[in-house]
């Protein structure tokens, strides 16, 4: 039995477009365990750098949140960065790509992948 720690208070939210664009991936990529895993690492032009992608693994010190059928995860050291955190997905008639809101950024880039805190 795991001990990770589940919450009902999301330590990230995902706008109704996000929700969408994750369960369509998911399911293009015929994913039915896990969910998304959202972090932080050091690099990227101002500093730290956001990461993005599918696992199915949780560790001991991940938080999990659940978004309308998605599974949130974020690692211990990333939470303190993206606490509050807004995920959104836009799509325009060139590309689509998911943005983050993060109220914790003190300075961003122009790509918006990555910030100081």
């Amino acid at each position: 039995m795991s001990t990770t720690p589940t919450t009902t208070t999301p330590l990230v939210t995902l706008t109704d477009a996000a929700v969408a664009e994750v369960k369509r991936l998911m399911d293009v990529q015929d994913l039915t365990e896990g969910g998304l895993r959202l972090g932080v690492k050091g690099g990227g032009c101002s500093g730290l750098s956001y990461t993005i992608n599918f696992d199915d693994k949780i560790g001991e010190f991940d938080t999990v949140c659940e978004q309308d059928g998605v599974k949130v995860i974020v690692d211990a050291k990333s939470a303190i960065y993206l606490e509050g955190m807004s995920l959104d997905y836009h799509k325009d008639m060139v590309s689509g790509g998911f943005r983050f809101q993060n109220p914790n950024a003190t300075k961003t880039c122009g790509c918006g992948e990555s910030f100081s805190a």
